[in-house]
């Protein structure tokens, strides 16, 4: 069976970001990631929930030129996941990428709103919990 996908694209809008997204029943789950991922177990990043995006849009690099989202779009690491745990409010997952490998949370961060949510590396001894 083939493994689902993840793709971050370095986005140049407004403010540079960073797009993280996950395939997931058959679309790209997404969140905006203000500051680039880290490999460092202690950074926080927030993630905010945006709009699920096209499967086709993972391999998208070049301009948009008008509209929501105008700038420039950089794939900026890419690669193959697998779901550790799925919860409501946490997903547990292992990035098979370039620059991002390893286990990673998406934990929802309700305090700071509804589709805010935090994104960050396991210490490599925790990768089970």
């Amino acid at each position: 069976m083939k493994k689902p996908i993840f793709v971050v694209q370095k986005h140049q809008a407004t403010h540079l970001h960073y797009d993280f997204r996950l395939e997931m029943n058959g679309v790209l789950k997404s969140w905006a990631v203000p500051k680039e991922p880290s490999m460092n177990p202690g950074d926080k990043r927030l993630a905010i929930l945006v709009d699920d995006h096209d499967l086709g849009y993972a391999g998208f690099s070049g301009t948009i030129e008008e509209g929501y989202g105008k700038g420039t779009v950089d794939i900026w690491d890419k690669g193959t996941y697998e779901m550790v745990s799925k919860k409501d409010s946490k997903m547990v997952f292992e990035l098979h990428g370039k620059k991002l490998k390893g286990c990673f949370v998406l934990l929802k961060f309700e305090k700071a709103g509804p589709k805010n949510w935090l994104l960050f590396k396991k210490k490599d001894e925790d990768k089970d919990k």
